[in-house]
């Protein structure tokens, strides 16, 4: 059974029991739009206690906003212990309700439920979310013109966009994603809404901040959600650093395309799709550190601009709540993006460590993407790729020749040195001038005598 049908499924079911219930929200648009849903969500005018006692595997993730989670029937078993933050494999059904006063600007102060879908779709984010679908009829009820905004190509707030935002200040966020995610223009009252509340957006959590902006990132459209989060006025208050970069000019030799701003947004163009979170971050910040140091002297120069963005990136993704391995492949993005320069000089050692790097495809995808955006010059990611798909994976990771033991053994004490023996030996290793175990305690014994 697929989703639709698993979500039909329950539609009908609670209409057997008597209940109104209908598909709604972005699951219609993308419906409507023949794409296919990265969820179902129904609406229906039965409680969550009698959604739960129709539907016993089922179980609530916010019965006091009115919302259940039914999953699929094959996907739970009795034992299973239910991740309640995903929403794979489930189908959320939430009651008719009436939201009353949003004092924090993140949730409603009183809920109550309706037997009217009309009361339902009125508090929702936009027209193009506020339908409801009749599944097996295929009836669309639409109270808010949403289909008509659908085929116009237009965001636009349900009702007093004003309100709207003041009620949830992550729907500014959202309405940007919309827009470049459909390549949708913005109702100007909606706009004119986000332009004037913008630098309320230090409400929302930092964790949701930072998921709308990865979703912008990775969903095909993040050069045209950018413009809009700096011409909405949100990105000086959801990414300073990256405001920063408007104006920071480049030396024309080597980006002729313009500025840091705009050498970036090009970047985002040349992503591959899909694209990993952690490589469109890597993408965002590579040259984060470039505004801080600016100078002119016989060029335009940006001395140390990778490590102080190294720097300011730690920070950003501690502040936007990173896990610690997503902060660690961010930062060895942005370490190692300008290593591509110096490729044709590097040793085979050198080269084998550097194309061994953990995700080096993201690697490979940033320098490429950097490339396009400017100069234009593949050479070195050519070559890069040519060197990978040759080398063997046993050559790329060689067992080692020599251990700790053996050092010890040869009469070395432990201690820092080992590591720089070691090093060496697997330098030498990797470069084909030791290819035995006896080889490599001659090299050690000749080059570090104990």
């Amino acid at each position: 059974m697929n989703d639709l049908s698993f979500a039909t499924s329950i539609v009908q079911t609670l209409r057997q029991r008597g209940f109104q219930a209908y598909l709604v929200g972005g699951c219609v648009r993308d419906l409507l739009l023949k794409r296919e849903p990265a969820d179902y969500d129904i609406a229906t005018d039965a409680t969550p206690q009698q959604v739960m006692e129709i539907f016993p595997e089922a179980y609530a993730v916010g019965a006091q906003f009115g919302v259940v989670l039914v999953p699929a029937l094959d996907q739970k078993s009795e034992h299973e212990t239910v991740d309640v933050s995903s929403k794979s494999n489930t189908v959320e059904v939430a009651t008719f309700r009436s939201d009353i006063g949003y004092s924090d600007g993140r949730h409603p102060d009183e809920v109550r439920f309706s037997q009217d879908p009309r009361a339902d779709v009125v508090r929702r984010d936009f027209t193009i979310n506020g339908m409801l679908l009749d599944p097996v009829s295929g009836e669309v009820l639409d109270f808010v013109d949403g289909r008509k905004d659908l085929e116009a190509g237009i965001i636009r707030s349900i009702g007093n966009p004003e309100l709207r935002f003041q009620e949830d200040k992550l729907r500014m966020l959202r309405a940007v994603r919309f827009g470049a995610r459909f390549e949708y223009q913005i109702e100007p009252d909606t706009f004119a809404a986000i332009q004037k509340l913008a630098d309320q957006i230090h409400i929302v959590s930092r964790e949701r901040v930072r998921d709308e902006l990865t979703h912008m990132l990775t969903e095909g459209h993040a050069h045209r959600a950018f413009l809009l989060l700096d011409e909405s006025g949100l990105l000086p208050y959801v990414l300073p650093e990256m405001s920063a970069m408007k104006g920071v000019a480049q030396p024309p030799e080597f980006h002729p395309e313009g500025d840091v701003f705009v050498h970036t947004l090009l970047l985002l163009d040349h992503l591959p799709q899909p694209c990993p979170m952690t490589l469109a971050w890597g993408a965002l910040l590579h040259d984060v550190g470039k505004p801080p140091t600016f100078r002119v002297a016989d060029r335009i120069r940006f001395d140390d601009h990778v490590e102080v963005g190294v720097k300011m990136a730690e920070e950003i993704c501690r502040r936007l709540r990173f896990s610690n391995d997503e902060t660690a492949q961010i930062l060895a993005l942005i370490q190692n993006h300008m290593r591509f320069g110096h490729v044709f000089r590097m040793k085979e050692s050198t080269l084998k460590k550097f194309m061994r790097m953990p995700a080096f495809d993201e690697h490979l995808a940033l320098h490429r993407a950097d490339c396009l955006a400017s100069h234009g010059n593949l050479g070195a990611y050519d070559y890069v790729l040519e060197k990978r798909n040759e080398t063997p994976p046993e050559t790329m990771h060689p067992a080692p020749l020599v251990t700790g033991d053996d050092l010890i053994a040869a009469g070395h004490v432990p201690g820092p040195k080992f590591r720089e023996i070691l090093n060496a030996v697997e330098d030498a290793q990797l470069e084909g001038r030791l290819v035995s175990r006896d080889q490599a305690l001659d090299f050690v014994h000749r080059e570090f005598p104990a």
